[in-house]
């Protein structure tokens, strides 16, 4: 599935760089595993293999995300700007 002259990494250094993020974030709110299980609903257990084996659910995932109020991000993660005109391109105009 890599496909090295487009795209240099694999599906697992893409998920070991998001777990990094988010675990960081976790962190810096001072939050321990078994405090975001808890505010998250989803299971201490998965919330280990998440942070280790990059493993979970989408509906799991989705839950951490809004226990560490990161849901925003995901809903913007394909939001694209439509433009009108090619001059609107140009400009940067929405």
């Amino acid at each position: 599935m890599n496909n090295s002259l487009f795209n240099p990494k694999t599906p697992n250094d893409i998920a070991k760089e998001l777990v990094k993020r988010i675990k960081q974030h976790r962190k810096k709110l001072k939050i321990s595993q078994a405090q975001l299980a808890s505010k998250s609903g989803v299971s201490l257990g998965s919330i280990k293999r998440f942070e280790s084996r990059y493993e979970i659910s989408l509906n799991s995932f989705i839950k951490i995300l809004i226990a560490l109020n990161l849901e925003q991000d995901l809903e913007n993660l394909f939001l694209q700007k439509s433009y009108n005109s090619i001059d609107e391109v140009i400009n940067g105009q929405l």
